[in-house]
């Protein structure tokens, strides 16, 4: 398929756009007839113009969204190319929910959007269903503006076309269940309900009853009959969280569900047809359980088949001053205020551990407690210091297991799919012995023999511990590495 074969119409009132983008078609070998107005547009369009139309949302005399209803109905087979500087969440749904063929925010990537119109060409005898034409929710489900959330934007705008299995991975307090619901409300099953649940809050015992639902006299404290999870949601979505949490025997009756497309209650025998779009989310990196024989390699295939991942706040910072502005829009307390530029600025440096949900709550908490219209960076500081007490005794109430599991976890994260080099076990082991043994010590003031019997270990295993990890016995009695 030879560039020169096709044209492009290119549709923008900034004619520094429309040079750009035809210079750059042109050199790719097709012929560009462009415009600047809708008008313009729906006149190429009658005409038979062009193979592929690239149009910016906002024109001078019409939105470009009011007219590709026409023009679907008038050229079906004509792939829509959406560009905005409205670039938020609704923008990319809307487009979607028209039937544009592709949605890229600007300002765009010259060569993506080369990609996308011999995408576009190749596809453009297969015309697609486009769905329920539906109105921008003056409220944003998601908000901000970065780069990183225009690529999430985009898979969303797509699988809200579809009834395909989603998987969500993102770290706690990145938005896993907002974007689980936004795929639900602009989606085909948006007239069902929408059922969650979290895997990590619900008893292990309980589970399988929670999913599929139980017949009366099933176990023990099984009253009456109760309908499960699958059942409520039946015509909508099903998101279920946190879905690592979910114990092996579960995974196993999940996996034959998704499977057969069936299930039966816990002491049940009469099968019950599963009508549900499965949207799952976890924090956990399921490889690494699979492979750890924690959770079942096909059951990941069987829900990973759009894997969408949520950048942590720390891998959006731009987003940081639109947030803010709408956590302060939605805060009913303390009336208008603004933060000023040094207190943005501020936000900026932290880390954010506890991503959006981290930010939401200082914002929230500053709008109720204080009485300052204008928010400066000191407030902020004095605000980010308590949180950061909070969470160290937060941590020190965590079990060893959840801090050790999540240290291994980031140690994973932090080489890639490559992983960490052999020699991880002893690693580990080091990294919480040395503080057990120094503690210990510390506790004795120094005393070996008493250490070790706190320890519940001889004297002698000890002092070999001592010494191959490399520790000197201070005169406070803690221990530290040489």
């Amino acid at each position: 398929m030879s560039g020169d074969e096709h044209t492009i119409m290119v549709v923008d009132d900034d004619t520094s756009v429309r040079t750009v983008l035809t210079r750059a078609l042109t050199r790719a070998g097709y012929r560009v007839v462009s415009g600047s107005t809708a008008a313009a547009m729906w006149q190429m369009v009658s005409a038979g113009e062009g193979d592929v139309l690239i149009t910016d949302v906002v024109l001078p005399d019409e939105d470009a969204f009011t007219l590709l209803p026409r023009i679907r109905e008038k050229r079906p087979e004509l792939p829509v190319v959406v560009m905005s500087a409205r670039n938020t969440i609704m923008t990319a749904i809307t487009a979607a929910e028209k039937g544009a063929f592709e949605y890229l925010p600007k300002p765009f990537d010259l060569n993506e959007m080369l990609n996308v119109v011999r995408r576009a060409l190749e596809q453009a005898s297969q015309p697609r269903d486009a769905g329920a034409p539906r109105q921008p929710r003056e409220q944003l489900p998601l908000i901000g503006r970065s780069r990183a959330m225009q690529d999430i934007y985009r898979i969303i705008a797509r699988m809200t076309q579809t009834d395909l299995t989603v998987m969500i991975y993102g770290e706690s307090g990145t938005g896993k269940e907002l974007v689980a619901r936004v795929l639900h409300d602009f989606g085909k099953r948006r007239n069902g309900p929408f059922v969650a649940l979290n895997m990590a809050a619900i008893p292990r015992e309980l589970i399988e009853s929670e999913l599929f639902g139980h017949e009366k006299g099933a176990f023990t404290g099984a009253a009456a009959r109760k309908s499960g999870h699958f059942e409520q949601a039946r015509g909508g979505t099903l998101f279920l969280d946190e879905i690592g949490d979910m114990p092996m025997e579960a995974q196993t009756r999940l996996l034959r569900v998704l499977q057969e497309g069936e299930f039966t209650t816990v002491g049940g025998s009469t099968p019950i047809k599963a009508d549900v779009r499965i949207i799952a989310a976890t924090h956990r990196n399921l490889k690494q359980m699979i492979a750890a024989g924690r959770f079942r390699e096909d059951l990941y295939f069987r829900l990973n088949v759009v894997p969408v991942r949520l950048p942590p706040l720390r891998e959006r910072v731009d987003d940081i001053p639109d947030l803010v502005g709408h956590f302060l829009q939605t805060a009913e307390e303390g009336g208008v205020k603004r933060f000023t530029p040094e207190a943005i600025a501020r936000l900026l440096q932290h880390a954010w551990p506890g991503n959006v949900r981290e930010l939401e709550n200082l914002v929230r908490r500053i709008a109720a407690i204080y009485s300052e219209e204008e928010i400066g960076p000191d407030i902020i500081e004095k605000e980010l210091s308590e949180t950061s007490t909070s969470a160290i005794a937060d941590a020190a109430a965590a079990s060893l297991g959840e801090l050790v599991e999540k240290w291994i976890e980031g140690h994973f994260a932090r080489h890639g799919e490559a992983g960490p080099p052999p020699g991880l076990y002893d690693r580990v082991i080091r990294e919480v012995e040395t503080p057990l043994i120094s503690a210990a010590l510390a506790f004795t003031g120094g005393n070996q023999v008493k250490a070790a019997q706190l320890l519940g270990i001889n004297r002698n295993p000890l002092r070999s511990r001592i010494r191959d990890l490399g520790l000197t016995v201070m005169r406070t009695g803690r221990a530290m590495r040489r």
